[in-house]
């Protein structure tokens, strides 16, 4: 061949689709010479295979071994396409031909059409010579026949499949005859398994074979293969049901050799031998899982079922299907769980099965595989397969028609009762059978389970000729990314749109569902009260308005965000509140329909915490903050106190002038609430927020009853309030009290006088900073003498106080003291004073051990009654006490000489601690997690509630609701309880160790 003509010959080859040039020309050249037939009508014809560069090589190599087959193949016009299309598609068929090249043959000789369910099995009984239920050999070869006559008909299979000119359109044909296939295969294993157990075969025991034959085994198909639509190459889920034919023999030992043929029939199928396994065979839906017996009687299963059975494992059996063994046995099977499976949307806990379902969608997915998941990931084949058993569970318990194994005759199911539209439902299956298609191909490439995906855009040009669903790679990765996009879309409009026909009159031509029937969804997915909920939908919904108008598009994915928070109920009734509030408010409407994020962020505050949606209610106009997190960031404390010295500036009376600053702290404290919720602020920077609003507020409320309780002739007196305990520390969380004390100096004036003026000060302070919808509680407990002494005294009676009486829990209270409003010079005199108390040079042991007598005093005498001490995050053992007391004492021995103890911060003193070596940071590092823990879930249980509680609640709905709040998955009430549990154990004992040594 000239340069020119190889030239030629090459630039045909590429306009065929070949892509390696040289190794192709070559390969058909050998091919060609093979088989003795001509090298243009091997390449014409190898065209015709998604790869063909793949389908080549494949074929050299099998004619290679055997090219008398080959060449007899390739002459038979119905065996020559069936091999170039399964060359083409699958490396796994490949491999098959390679190793029984006479396997080719059957190409030539198969049927038209899809094999059917009883040729599969004729055929595979045959492969094992099966006479009564007995295989002819029961030793590995037949293991071997099975396997490989198995992979004949799964050809015949793949050849209908890959040789339709509309794959899309007998996808559910296929599936169903690959389930068939799988069924067959088990029936033909267990004969096999039968010789075995009958004649003694290594592993197998030995039992009469009257006894193996009495023997009853039905075995039950799950999931796809229950629902006849399995993939290629899928685990097969199954459920063995054992017993016995007469009385002679006993149930136990009929269970014995059932298990031994269950077995068996699983090792013909998966187990290791000369042919490649199938497929897994798995067990694990049975009850008790991986624990429990391989094989139970009919009537075990059903004590088990009516006695311990989760809801989940009632729905797995929604598509439980007699597959092979004894027929009747697997029929009364079935026939006794089906009432189980309906009746479990009526059990206590359906809801939260149901939300299991929705996670295990995407759970266990690695990050870099969710843009390639093809079942799992958003989009998916397991989004349209939720979609529907959910509406079959939520439904089926009243409507037995829509209770159909198969997804896409479920959907017709559902079409045909009314509970979806037609054109959305048509839409679905179209996308539904779309993405099996890609499955079934992925599978065939190399008869491997898989659901990914390809990345390298020569697999995504083979996948795109072998699914005919687009020319180029970059077409089919096209196709694929717009069924993901309506999949997702159809599941709101399928599940949540309908609910809004049942109150609010949608087009003609969508669905309607009853109210009852809206009531059993709504329920299903989390509203403890559908009714309530329902009326609100209607109130939003109903009406002409242009209000009205966007909260019937909104509403359906507005729902299924609610449901996903811990009270949708409470979500959606604060969202009506809200929204009638707002009115016809044009920048509300327009966020709403605009900015999905903020409207998904709505929901979400909403239905995660009360607290926000009762201030919310009073602030409306908050909501607009959702749209940018910088407007949900704290704002700092300069901003604060401009504003509230503007407030004074305004205000002549005291009563004008605190409703402005009451709505301020109103509107920060909201503000800080929506941005802990939403992960906008970490744990820190929440507290730093709390108290710097706290601040703010104490010190625009002394301004004003300053100026209206002091009269000019006494402005010299200065008066100071100084933060305690967590505000002295910055370390407020949300429902904390501030604790205070209060002080002042005469500077010349009248003493009584100046004592009086400030307890007037003091009383207007507590009374005018009341606030009924939020309290602010100004704690002066901390004061020398506690609640019996003096509210209010001057720096010189602090001074010789703590001269002269002060007791070491007053010295440990005045570490955290910090002058946060009032006179600048009387706060910095006081600390002067604080310091000589709080940072002694010597510590007086007696004064240490008596603080540490207190504690263990405090835990014992100031747990409420009938709390458990495990779960009081304060006073509970690892909790704030612990970790704060045991810093607490360190800086009154060490802080003299370590600069750093000498902070008001907790954490700070912590870190300076270690830092100094007190404690060894390992310890350390289990106190801060205690503390930081139990901070972030005390902020989260009033967050939730909105009420102040120092318990960790034993409701599990409360929980699970703090747990959200923490950024916990779903359901994870155990797991928020079991955190605790274990951080604070270990915080004990370190504060055990080194707090009484």
């Amino acid at each position: 061949m000239t340069t020119g003509d190889r030239s030629s010959a090459l630039t045909g080859l590429a306009r065929l689709g070949f892509t390696r040039l040289d190794d192709a020309d070559a390969a058909l050249a050998e091919l060609a010479s093979l088989v003795d037939l001509p090298r243009e009508a091997l390449a014409a014809d190898a065209a015709t295979a998604a790869d063909t560069d793949g389908a080549v090589d494949a074929m050299l190599r099998i004619a290679r071994r055997d090219a008398g087959t080959v060449r007899s193949s390739l002459l038979h016009p119905r065996a020559r396409d069936a091999a170039w299309a399964l060359l083409g598609a699958s490396l796994g068929f490949a491999d098959f031909y390679l190793r029984h090249p006479e396997e080719l043959v059957d190409l030539a000789e198969r049927p038209d059409g899809i094999p059917s369910t009883a040729e599969l099995r004729r055929e595979l009984l045959d492969a094992v010579g099966d006479d009564g239920g007995f295989a002819a050999d029961g030793s590995e070869r037949a293991w071997v026949a099975l396997r490989v006559r198995y992979r004949r008909m799964l050809a015949r299979i793949a050849a209908h499949d890959l040789l339709s000119p509309d794959p899309v359109a007998v996808v559910e044909d296929i599936a169903a005859a690959l389930a068939d296939a799988a069924a067959a295969a088990l029936e033909a294993s267990l004969a096999v398994a039968r010789t075995r157990v009958s004649g003694g075969a290594a592993g197998s025991g030995l039992f009469p074979r009257e006894q193996v034959a009495d023997t009853r085994l039905a075995i039950i198909g799950m999931g796809k293969s229950g629902a006849r639509e399995l993939n290629y190459v899928s685990d097969v889920d199954v459920i063995f049901v054992g017993g016995s034919s007469d009385d002679v023999m006993g149930e136990s030992r009929a269970i014995d050799i059932a298990t031994r043929l269950a077995v068996q029939t699983m090792r013909g199928i998966s187990g290791a031998e000369v042919e490649p396994p199938l497929w897994e065979v798995d067990a694990n839906l049975r009850p008790e899982g991986k624990q429990g017996a391989l094989v139970r009687t009919l009537d075990s299963h059903l004590s088990y079922y009516d006695r311990w059975a989760k809801s989940w494992e009632f729905q797995a059996l929604l598509k439980a299907r007699a597959m092979a063994g004894d027929p009747e046995l697997g029929a009364a099977y079935v026939a006794a769980v089906q009432p189980k499976i309906w009746t479990s949307a009526a059990r206590e806990n359906f809801v939260d099965s149901v939300q299991r379902m929705r996670e295990r969608v995407t759970e266990n997915i690695p990050p870099d595989e969710v843009a390639f998941q093809l079942k799992l990931g958003p989009g998916g084949i397991r989004d349209i397969e939720f979609t529907v058993q959910l509406l079959q569970l939520v439904h089926g318990l009243t409507d037995d028609a829509i209770r159909q194994r198969s997804t896409l005759a479920a959907l017709d199911a559902l079409v045909v009762e009314g509970y979806i539209g037609r054109a959305d439902a048509a839409t679905f299956a179209r996308d539904y059978r779309v993405l099996r298609v890609l499955e079934h191909r992925l599978q065939l490439r190399a008869l491997r389970r898989t659901h990914l995906m390809p990345s390298r855009p020569e697999d995504l040009r083979i996948l795109a000729r072998s699914s005919r669903l687009a020319e180029t790679g970059e077409g089919v990765w096209s196709v694929w990314e717009g069924v993901k996009r309506e999949v997702r879309d159809i599941h709101v409009r399928l599940f949540y749109r309908p609910l809004l026909s049942s109150v609010a009159a949608l087009p003609e031509g969508e669905r309607s569902l009853s109210t009852a029937q809206a009531h059993d969804r709504l329920a299903a997915i989390g509203f403890t009260d559908p009714a309530g909920a329902l009326r609100h939908i209607a109130a939003l919904t109903s009406g002409l308005s242009r209000k009205a108008t966007i909260q019937r598009h909104l509403m359906p994915i507005m729902i299924r965000w609610f449901a996903d928070g811990a009270d949708p109920d409470y979500g959606l009734l604060a969202f009506r509140r809200i929204s009638e509030r707002l009115g016809d408010t044009p920048w509300f409407l327009r966020m709403l329909r605009d900015s999905s994020a903020a409207a998904e962020s709505l929901t979400r505050v909403l239905s995660g915490s009360r607290y926000i949606g009762e201030l919310m209610e009073w602030i409306p106009e908050s909501a607009a903050w959702l749209d940018d997190d910088e407007l949900l960031r704290p704002r700092s404390g300069v901003s604060l106190q401009q504003e509230a010295r503007a407030i004074q500036t305004r205000h002549q009376t005291i009563a004008d002038a605190m409703r402005s600053v009451r709505a301020l702290r109103r509107r920060e404290l909201l503000r800080t609430a929506m941005a802990a919720v939403l992960g906008v602020i970490t744990v820190q920077e929440l507290a730093q927020s709390l108290t710097t609003i706290t601040e703010t507020t104490i010190q625009a409320t002394l301004r004003a009853v300053r100026r209206e309780i002091v009269p000019p002739d006494a402005d010299a007196l200065d008066f100071s309030v100084i933060a305690m305990g967590r505000f002295g520390g910055g370390e407020l969380g949300f429902g904390s009290d501030a604790d205070v004390l209060y002080v002042y100096r005469a500077n010349g004036i009248e003493p009584q006088r100046a004592h009086d003026l400030s307890l007037n000060l003091v009383t207007a302070l507590r009374t005018h900073s009341e606030d009924h919808r939020l309290p602010l509680e100004l704690d002066a407990d901390l004061r020398p003498e506690g609640r019996n002494g003096p509210l209010v005294r001057s720096l010189d009676a602090y001074r010789e106080y703590y001269r002269r009486w002060s007791l070491s829990w007053e010295a440990q209270a005045l570490l955290r003291a910090r002058g946060v409003a009032g006179s600048v010079k009387l706060i910095a005199e006081f600390m002067a004073v604080a310091d000589e108390v709080r940072f002694p040079a010597r510590v007086d042991p007696q004064g240490l051990r008596e603080i540490k007598r207190i504690k263990a005093r405090v835990e014992n005498e100031r747990l409420p009654q009938g709390v458990s001490p495990d779960r009081h995050l304060k006073l509970g053992p690892g909790g704030l006490s612990d970790v704060e007391w045991l810093v607490q004492i360190l800086q009154l021995e060490h802080a003299h000489l370590v600069e750093g103890l000498r902070t008001t911060s907790t954490m700070s003193a912590l870190d300076a601690a270690t830092a100094a070596g007190l404690i060894p940071s390992a310890s350390a590092a289990y106190l801060a997690d205690a503390w930081l823990l139990a901070s972030r879930l005390r902020s989260a249980n009033t967050l939730l509630s909105g009420q102040t509680s120092d318990v960790l609640p034993t409701d599990r709905r409360r929980l699970d609701g703090i747990g959200r709040l923490l950024e916990y998955p779903p359901r994870s009430a155990t797991q928020v309880e079991e955190d605790w549990m274990r951080t604070a154990r270990r915080a004990r004992r370190v504060f055990e160790k080194l707090f009484y040594g």
